[in-house]
């Protein structure tokens, strides 16, 4: 574990929207963010910045559910200052020298800000809280889902207009990406093991998960979302782009790709990019949903930030038959050659050649010419 240093400057570079900054951040800068409960995906994108420091206005965590991100960031040797105000996200341009020192942030010789400095200890203690509160958490969790399922009725409806991207997914195997907790790991277990090599898979992307395809070497053949992180060079491959849209036919991705050029679908549905994904593939009569860095369990979607996801239960319970979460699998899996596995190998292979020996003439006869010429 890296271990971040008391004292630590640099360049300051703020945004409100985590995931935009990370796209404009350098190495040794000072990401400043207004990000309460800061999930996982978003400081791993902080994290591969490669900046020095974190300054937080909110709480990285407030102890309504153990989330990862804090952790991630502390463990990437980056220092943490959290609940600074939301009044620092326009105090200063992007590019002014910043340096933290203990909790406090320093200006141009002056103190202009105290927050809480953090630790993995101290991060810990809250989850270790926030762990004896969960149950309550879950019920308010499952009250908000509740009210928005009838927002969602659409999605499990015959009558929804899927369309039709010129790809036939007639008995043929899904792999989806979105870019959640482990998607990197069980994604490159999959490749690694042979599973796209022998299945051949069509490749879907959400939003980002399109750049993870990519990452592995595997061109998406759909690239599903409001492609507001997802990178320009990804939406050349030529893969087909479907934008999500909103019931009443407004769909913000669209305008980006209207600037791009390029062409798409739309698909309209309520719920998340995610969600009609793994409709378009089980209405166009997919065999097999293989879904990696999907949000299933309330933390997961506590982390996206939504308070209500009915959307996404009701997509699973309509898939649910044809689709395999592949997520942690990279924990059950491992293929690295154990020592005894190695010394069976070999003790295996020195049977075989004894017994090639033994029973065959010719080896024996050059075994005994060499013996011969040795001790002659």
């Amino acid at each position: 574990m890296a271990v971040a240093s008391t004292i630590v400057s640099g360049a300051t570079r703020s945004d409100r929207r985590t995931k935009d900054l990370a796209k404009r951040l350098q190495p040794g800068e000072i990401a400043v963010i207004d990000h309460k409960d800061l999930d996982r995906v978003a400081a791993e994108t902080l994290a591969e910045a490669g900046i020095v420091a974190v300054v937080n206005a909110a709480e990285s965590s407030s102890g309504r559910y153990p989330n990862e991100g804090p952790v991630i960031v502390l463990e990437a040797g980056i220092a943490l200052v959290d609940g600074v105000g939301s009044d620092i996200m326009d105090r200063w341009e992007d590019g002014t020298l910043m340096t933290i020192d203990g909790a406090d942030l320093v200006v141009d010789g002056e103190v202009v800000a105290h927050g809480v400095r953090q630790t993995t200890e101290s991060i810990h203690e809250i989850h270790e809280r926030s762990r004896a509160t969960l149950g309550a958490e879950f019920i308010r969790f499952v009250e908000n889902t509740v009210e928005y399922f009838d927002h969602n009725r659409d999605l499990v409806s015959d009558d929804l207009d899927v369309p039709d991207v010129g790809i036939d997914f007639t008995g043929r195997h899904v792999l989806m990406v979105v870019r959640g907790h482990d998607y990197r790991e069980d994604l490159q277990l999959l490749r690694d093991s042979g599973y796209v090599g022998e299945q051949r898979p069509i490749l879907i992307g959400v939003d980002g998960g399109a750049d993870a395809l990519l990452e592995m070497g595997m061109r998406p053949d759909v690239i599903v979302g409001d492609f507001d992180s997802v990178s320009e060079s990804t939406l050349r491959t030529g893969a087909k782009l479907v934008v999500h849209a909103f019931p009443d036919g407004h769909a913000p991705g669209a305008e980006r790709l209207d600037e791009l050029g390029l062409p798409y679908a739309t698909f309209k549905a309520s719920g998340t990019s995610e969600d009609i994904a793994m409709l378009m593939a089980f209405n166009r009569g997919a065999e097999l949903i293989v879904a990696v860095g999907t949000h299933s369990s309330m933390v997961d979607f506590l982390d996206k930030g939504r308070s209500g996801m009915a959307s996404t239960i009701l997509t699973r319970m309509k898939v649910g038959p044809i689709l395999v979460d592949a997520k942690g699998v990279n924990r059950l899996y491992h293929s690295a050659v154990r020592k005894r596995d190695l010394l069976l190998l070999v003790a295996g292979a020195m049977v075989a050649i004894a017994i090639l020996i033994v029973v065959s003439d010719p080896v024996r006869l050059v075994i005994h010419s060499i013996w011969s010429d040795l001790t002659g």
